[in-house]
């Protein structure tokens, strides 16, 4: 009954604000369905694709949310205990992760679709526009890092649950690998034959669950078959995502990213069903403490940490860059742009609460014992779901799937768009200024996963673990420069008072929780003692240059803002031509 009465308290609160601050949103943003959108005039069936809003609505969904509205509320439960979490997730997503999410995205539409740098470079300078590019390649880079270890560790390993059951990572790669060609067939067969979305959803979703159930039975198993070591199989599965990355983002998006991105948003709502399903008939009762304290047992103050550890779910700058990058293109109206935008948002935040629900369940002994995120995260939806009587092997294995799914969509549209970024900065175009810049954007975070990192006993650790930090804390501060110039763009446009509360507050928020943190990291990684010592690790020197980027666009928006405040100067007056000229 807790856990009932926290779900429908969290989803109420949070269909009041779609209605309430969502509709609000939508008047002073003045969306008009009768605007032509790029994915119209600019339709090319390759980037440019109008699409109906439930289709987009959950290819979008599931390429923001991917892992993050997972490993986030999960760490910060873990560490702070669950109520602090709950709070952000809803204050956050309301009031500051909605407004970013739908207004970078019309702010997008209504630039032609470019980027929210474009809008940056129009409304501030070119070098707002250069210093926001080289952050936001910077911050890909590190998600990129970050998802791509969190997979690989789930296809490594067994891990053994409670009840004795063993989960074979062998398993979850193959499931993981079956469900991949399930996408391509189906763009193929939407592309080439008369067979209609609906028809192919009800054939090629049971086709997912035969794909969760057979990868037992043919297991992708480096570790048996190369006599590899776990951490050398990590290594490995790296590289092969990696791979995975540079191929799935240059092919068409009618390939691969739409059809996955539409089977994938069914493996959220399906998710969420089953939560909701095990709230009701499961009979499970809260657990662990509530709140254990303004600082972790491991030393972490709740001020900044938490708001950088839970990002998606709350406000998360890499939406922006879905928004602007891929989701912009294929907006049919602009009216769209609030269940897409401000409502997936609330989605996404939604998914994070039942991601908290799995640690909830727990004692502190058990969520110190699981440890792993996505592991907590699987074995929460089994616990929910025990009532039913399905195999507990099954319901574990969907729900490591579900995760490994909701991350491929974040890692190759992250691909897609540095490769973006950086034709834009290169100027190459054509076929061989693609195959270059995406093989730079995948070998940039090859080099940081082949790092082999340690603790402070000389254990090895896995890649993400060592960077999460650094990509919370980017992540956020992506998101305060997306805030940013959306100040700056409506204040330019608009010169309404509503700006600075709507979007300048949040701004100043974000600035300060992401930039505390980096500056925790810089201290941390450079200092011993008050004493400044240099070292190799990139983490504190990545962080530097984040926050240097940071701190010059802020200066940037502030010349700008300097700018509205004054009367424009007065037109010159021209020569009185002379007679005959």
């Amino acid at each position: 009954m807790e856990f009932l009465l926290i779900a429908v308290g969290a989803a109420g609160i949070l269909i009041a604000a779609y209605f309430t601050y969502g509709s609000l949103l939508a008047r002073l943003l003045n969306l008009n369905p009768e605007t032509p959108t790029p994915a119209v005039t600019m339709r090319d069936d390759v980037d440019y694709a109008p699409i109906d809003t439930k289709f987009l609505l959950g290819q979008h969904f599931s390429a923001i949310a991917a892992a993050g509205p997972i490993v986030g509320p999960i760490l910060a439960g873990l560490w702070f205990g669950w109520a602090p979490a709950l709070v952000w997730i809803l204050v956050g997503s309301i009031l500051i992760g909605g407004f970013h999410d739908m207004a970078s995205l019309v702010a997008s539409v209504r630039h032609k679709a470019r980027s929210i740098a474009e809008v940056v470079r129009e409304h501030m300078s070119r070098r707002a526009f250069l210093l926001f590019l080289a952050f936001v390649w910077i911050a890909l880079v590190y998600i990129i890092v970050a998802f791509t270890d969190v997979v690989a560790g789930s296809f490594v390993g067994r891990q053994k649950l409670e009840n004795g059951l063993e989960i074979h990572g062998s398993a979850i790669a193959a499931s993981s690998a079956m469900y991949l060609v399930l996408p391509v067939i189906m763009g193929v067969l939407l592309r080439y034959t008369r067979l209609s979305l609906g028809v192919a959803t009800a054939i090629f979703l049971p086709l997912v669950g035969v794909a969760i159930w057979g990868g037992r039975f043919a297991p992708i198993d480096l570790e048996a078959w190369f006599g590899l070591q776990p951490h050398q199989a990590h290594k490995i599965w790296d590289v092969i995502l990696l791979a995975y990355c540079f191929v799935a983002s240059l092919v068409p998006m009618w390939l691969l990213l739409q059809p996955r991105g539409h089977l994938g948003g069914y493996f959220l709502y399906v998710a969420l069903g089953c939560f909701a399903t095990g709230l009701l008939f499961g009979g499970r009762t809260i657990e662990y403490p509530a709140f254990i304290g303004w600082v972790s047992e491991k030393g972490a103050p709740l001020f900044p940490i938490l708001f950088i550890t839970i990002a998606c779910g709350a406000c998360s700058g890499f939406h922006s860059i879905i928004a602007t990058g891929t989701t912009c293109k294929q907006l049919k109206k602009e009216t769209d742009a609030k269940p897409i935008g401000y409502g997936a948002m609330l989605l996404e935040a939604m998914v994070a609460v039942t991601s908290l629900f799995c640690v909830m369940m727990l004692t502190k002994k058990e969520g110190a014992a699981l440890a792993k995120p996505d592991l907590i995260y699987a074995n929460g939806l089994a616990g929910f779901l025990s009532f039913t009587g399905l195999e507990k092997q099954f319901v574990v294995t969907f729900g490591m799937l579900a995760f490994t799914t909701f991350v491929y969509d974040t890692l190759d549209v992250c691909t897609r768009l540095g490769r973006y970024i950086l034709q834009e900065l290169t100027g190459a175009q054509g076929p061989v200024g693609r195959w270059v810049t995406t093989a730079v954007m995948v070998l940039a975070p090859l080099y940081f996963l082949l790092d082999t990192p340690v603790d402070d006993k000389g254990n090895l650790i896995p890649a993400w673990r060592k960077f999460w930090p650094l990509f919370g804390a980017s992540n956020q501060l992506l998101a305060a420069l997306t805030l940013i110039g959306l100040t700056v763009w409506l204040l330019r446009t608009t010169r309404k008072w509503w700006v600075l509360p709507v979007a300048g507050l949040p701004t100043v928020f974000m600035y300060a929780m992401s930039g505390w943190t980096l500056l925790q990291i810089i201290e941390a990684g450079l200092f011993k003692e008050g004493a400044f010592q240099a070292n190799t690790d990139p983490v504190p020197w990545v962080a530097l240059v984040l926050l240097a980027l940071a701190a010059l666009v802020a200066l940037e928006a502030i010349l700008v803002f300097a700018r509205l405040g004054k009367p424009p100067a007065p037109p010159q007056s021209q020569p009185t031509p002379a007679p005959g000229d």
